[in-house]
């Protein structure tokens, strides 16, 4: 009987339905060969708009089921929702949340975590927590050797610093970056995946307004151990 050869794994650790396919899923769909990748979102998004034409449903739900769908659609093996809610992660509860992503950690053994850079990309602070939350968990986990953070390039963010949150980061100059995977191969499962996300279609359509060079790239922080 032929064996088949177990792949590595991947966490990818975020706050918000959505993070995923507004963010790196074309990296995710890529990675999704090479790697079993898991989804971890702190959030079912209970606070975010509705931009669809269902209002008969908790939006918690709806976007719970997003989720899941674009995750399919990227490769993702399973969402886990870790019970926290939209807009109230913050410094009182960083253990509750390490703690949950341990658990998660633990479990699969990913050798990659995945997440947000420091500053969030947007200045999102449930960005913020998680990424610094999945530092934490990253160097207190031995399985762990490799932690990709999500980042935006300075051309990336030129002329798309409105003012979202109180405070919306610059992107990375090109030295800064360590890796930087190419994503046009892909395209059309990202707009896939992102249209998923039905009540969250304004969003989508800022994101596809950009010029295309701008987002064939998706761009990472890398640390090893």
């Amino acid at each position: 009987m032929k064996q088949t050869t177990q792949k590595p794994r991947l966490l990818f650790i975020f706050a918000h339905p959505d993070d995923d396919a507004f963010g790196p899923s074309g990296s995710i769909a890529k990675l999704s060969a090479t790697y079993d990748i898991y989804f971890l979102c702190a959030t079912k998004g209970e606070v975010g708009g509705n931009h669809s034409n269902v209002k008969d449903r908790a939006l918690s739900d709806m976007r719970a089921d997003e989720v899941t769908a674009s995750s399919r659609v990227v490769g993702a093996k399973n969402v886990h929702f870790l019970g926290f809610t939209d807009g109230d992660l913050c410094n009182n509860l960083y253990h509750a949340i390490a703690d949950k992503i341990q658990e998660y950690v633990n479990l699969y053994k990913p050798e990659v975590l995945m997440t947000w850079e420091p500053r969030g990309v947007s200045g999102h602070i449930d960005h913020i927590v998680m990424s610094m939350v999945t530092h934490f968990v990253f160097h207190r986990s031995p399985s762990v050797k490799k932690l990709m953070l999500f980042c935006k390039s300075e051309s990336q963010t030129r002329g798309f610093l409105e003012e979202y949150f109180v405070y919306r980061p610059r992107g990375y100059r090109r030295e800064q970056i360590d890796e930087v995977i190419e994503v046009s191969d892909v395209w059309e499962t990202k707009i896939r995946a992102m249209q998923c996300h039905k009540t969250q279609i304004a969003d989508m359509k800022k994101i596809l307004a950009r010029p295309p060079v701008m987002l064939m790239e998706e761009c990472f922080l890398v640390e090893r151990k």
